[in-house]
């Protein structure tokens, strides 16, 4: 069994990275790092992908840092997925040609799974990610705001036609609390469908978290609050990539 991949998060307001405790723009604490220094250090420890939500796109429902994403795809070989504020093609065009690889799109694909269907069939599953923000199995939108009666199994079951292959699924109760991720929520996801790497979003407090649902078979994993909280340093995931 291979190892999970780690792929740490960068989170932006106002150009800078930030961190929000539950998608709650309240809640925020902003950090002094550069975002394009951010990832290049990512880089540097062995990452080869990093999750960037543009949390200003996400608000104003249009991306809105696309000059920061061209700035990480000009100084790094980074894989990006992008997300924030993806709701039409034309934004979804923008985003590619920006210099993101993958475009995570949330509450369009949950609103209007046709639409999302088209795009996973257009762009390709390679390229589209499903963002799913859960609350007790079902997907919440608007900026968690709205919880749907659509559940998180009947989302994907409806899209696999279309070719989708790649899922975040972000437990809301988990995020940005450091309290541990919701191990067994994800252990079925994947069971259930085995043919569609999911990613697990929330939660995550230490390696021995990433140690773990490395043993249950998932296959990727966002890293955020903890990196900016030192529990996980950079030297912990450089050690992790190298399998030291």
């Amino acid at each position: 069994m291979s190892k999970i991949e780690i792929i740490p998060a960068i989170d932006i307001i106002e150009g800078r990275c930030v961190r929000l405790t539950q998608g709650d723009y309240a809640q925020k604490r902003v950090y002094d790092a550069d975002v394009v220094d951010m990832a290049k250090r990512y880089e540097d420890c062995g990452v080869r992908r990093i999750h960037v939500v543009d949390l200003d796109g996400a608000k104003s429902s249009l991306p809105q840092n696309l000059r920061l994403l061209e700035r990480i795809a000009l100084s790094t070989n980074l894989d990006v997925e992008w997300g924030g504020g993806i709701k039409s093609e034309e934004a979804l065009h923008r985003v590619f040609d920006s210099g993101a690889k993958y475009a995570i799109v949330g509450s369009v694909a949950a609103r209007k799974p046709e639409l999302f269907a088209q795009w996973l069939v257009k762009f390709g599953g390679e390229r589209m990610v499903l963002g799913a923000d859960v609350r007790q199995g079902k997907v919440s939108v608007n900026g968690w705001q709205e919880d749907l009666s659509l559940s998180i199994e009947e989302l994907v079951e409806g899209l696999l036609p279309s070719g989708l292959s790649q899922v975040i699924c972000t437990d809301i109760e988990r995020d940005g609390m450091l309290q541990g991720p919701s191990v067994e929520l994800y252990e079925a996801l994947q069971g259930r469908f085995e043919g569609v790497d999911f990613t697990v979003s929330g939660g995550i407090s230490s390696m021995h978290d990433i140690e773990t649902l490395s043993q249950k078979g998932l296959r990727r994993v966002i890293v955020g609050k903890a990196i900016y909280e030192n529990r996980i340093t950079l030297k912990d995931i450089e050690r992790w990539l190298l399998n030291v």
